[in-house]
């Protein structure tokens, strides 16, 4: 039996019509073709050829394969099939597409509304701001003289916006979480100042005082509050609902996966919630599902409906492996984050530079002296002064409260360690019964923190007055004399006592390079409540990364941590 193969019109094979041996003839092709059906053989079936301008599904093909074929594509690896590298070919998936478009739905529409919402509040505020500074410099008297006041003030919203666009203050990698995006708006005034002092100077253009130092501070200002307000919107959402967050596969060994699960379970304000994990070998992770191993990562995303993996650090997971993952994690828009083996280092002080083709990271030392410092000083003991006049009748309501509860001095006075080790004399509010440190050994046993601090929620030393103080925090106002003194500053490192130093570990004595403050990030993230390794970490975290925009961030949710007054005890 001859089977002879022919070509269709649009260039696809067909199989032939099947002749029995004994034929003399050669019969014509079209006659052939005409008189006999063609018929496929059975064991070979053949796929029926597309119709003309018919587009062909795309085969799956299994992800190691293709990580394979694409490092040979880019010159990286030879590419050599062998036994051990098999070719998966699944059922085409026609609604992957769309699959990954529900996925992402959600997300993409709370970031869609989060960032028109900051276009509209800086648009807002920038129209308020222009009106406030032609009223503080006119009296809304609208004449020829000041007519052109009108157009700048309904340009400057416009302005700014377009100064924050060019300093990255609308990127969704600055927003959300982080000092970042306050400080790239404050860089956005910055540079909006000098554009106008510049363009006035070499136009000859005269600009009313008063309408510029009004105009431009106010609207810089206005936005970073908004934004901070629009921060705690969110991180308020996500606590309490659990709105707004990324769904996270983490990918590493048990005990840091385990970890790192805790941590974004305790600071949900950060918005990833882990929803799966990928471990070297089979294993367990408390609370989280194993979702499979590191070849698997891909398949775990899709099972999860995740955006989002996190890679900690492990040796297996190289920097081939990474980049491998990172490319079938962009078929499907999947976030890649990368974590860093260093603690609390802040990207401003690390920058990655090309040694000979190879991206090192820089980490720059942490800025603890010089003009900076320095300018924290003066800040600080000017910011004191202010507060200090400013709050002097609450303090003469808060010393009498104090004098007619309990006898005793009004202020309290203890010895603390300050910056480099050195002992100072804090002031407070007397809060507790004069017999307070006599009676402090019996009631050591109830301790209810850890490490080397005491604290005890119903302290029964505590007085009426004192319980008020301590819950906003108002006993701790007369620190502005220790601001202003020198010996502390408005935001810094919680001041400690020279019991604690003692038995500080090697870590914690980092604590005492800058000089303790008022507020902190301890303060602003649980006070009392709180562990000391978490207070540590927290400390240590500011005197790493301090800077000005930090400083000022801390002071704003301390506004906010007084007045809910979780924690204080």
């Amino acid at each position: 039996m001859a089977i002879d193969s022919g070509r269709t019109r649009d260039g696809y094979d067909r199989p032939a019509p099947i002749r029995t041996s004994n034929a003399r003839r050669r019969p014509s092709p079209v006659r052939a073709n005409v008189r006999r059906a063609p018929v496929s053989p059975a064991p070979a079936p053949v796929s029926p050829a597309p119709a003309p301008g018919a587009v062909r599904a795309p085969e799956l093909v299994d992800p190691v394969l293709a990580a394979q074929v694409e490092d040979a594509v880019r010159g990286t690896t030879p590419f050599t099939r062998t036994a051990a590298t098999p070719v998966r070919i699944a059922a085409p998936d026609m609604r992957a597409g769309a699959g990954r478009t529900a996925r992402h739905r959600a997300r993409w529409a709370w970031e869609g509304r989060y960032l028109r919402t900051l276009l509209v509040l800086d648009f807002v505020i920038g129209l308020a701001a222009g009106a406030v500074a032609f009223e503080a410099r006119f009296s809304n008297d609208v004449t020829l003289y000041n007519s052109r006041y009108v157009l700048m003030s309904l340009l400057l919203p416009i302005a700014f916006t377009a100064s924050l666009a060019a300093n990255r203050a609308y990127e969704k990698r600055h927003l959300f979480v982080g000092t970042d995006e306050y400080q790239r708006v404050l860089r956005a005034g910055l540079a909006l100042t000098a554009a106008t002092v510049f363009v006035a100077y070499a136009s000859e253009i005269r600009i009313a005082r008063a309408w510029f130092f009004v105009a431009l501070p106010l609207i810089t200002f206005g936005c970073l509050l908004a934004r901070f307000l629009l921060r705690k919107l969110l991180h308020r959402a996500r606590k309490r609902r659990g709105a707004c967050m990324r769904r996270v596969v983490v990918v590493g060994h048990e005990l840091a996966v385990e970890a790192m699960a805790r941590q974004l379970r305790r600071e949900r304000y950060h918005g990833l919630k882990v929803v799966g994990a990928c471990l070297p070998a089979p294993g367990a992770v408390a609370d989280v599902p194993v979702l499979g191993a590191f070849d698997e990562i891909a398949a775990a995303v899709r099972k999860a409906r995740a955006d989002t993996v996190l890679v900690l650090s492990c040796p297996e997971l190289d920097g081939h492996a990474l980049r491998r993952l990172a490319w079938h994690l962009e078929r499907d828009d999947i976030d890649l984050i990368v974590a860093s083996t260093l603690i609390d280092v802040a990207g401003s002080r690390t920058t990655i530079r090309p040694v000979d083709g190879l991206p090192m990271l820089h980490v720059e030392h942490p800025t603890l002296t010089g003009a900076r410092r320095l300018v924290k000083a003066l800040v600080d003991r000017a910011g004191a002064v202010a507060l200090l006049v400013l709050a002097s009748p609450l303090l003469a309501v808060l010393a009498l409260a104090v004098r007619a509860e309990s006898a005793g001095p009004v202020l309290f006075r203890q010895v603390r360690v300050g910056k480099d080790g050195h002992e100072f004399v804090i002031y407070k509010f007397r809060t507790m019964h004069i017999d307070a440190e006599a009676r402090l050994a019996e009631l050591r046993h109830l301790n209810e923190v850890d490490g080397a601090l005491f604290k005890l929620r119903n302290d029964p030393r505590v007085t009426r007055v004192g319980r008020l103080l301590r819950k906003f925090s108002l006993d701790e106002l007369p620190q502005l004399l220790n601001v202003i003194g020198g010996s502390m500053s408005l935001v810094g490192p919680r001041p400690p006592l020279p019991e604690e130093v003692a038995v500080y570990p090697d870590d914690a004595r980092r604590r005492l390079a800058v000089r303790p403050g008022m507020t902190g990030l301890w303060q602003v993230s649980g006070r009392s409540d709180l562990s000391w390794d978490e207070a540590v970490r927290l400390d240590l975290q500011y005197v790493e990364n301090w800077s000005l925009s930090l400083d000022l961030v801390i002071l704003l949710r301390t506004l906010s941590a007084v007045t809910r007054g979780a924690g204080a005890y």
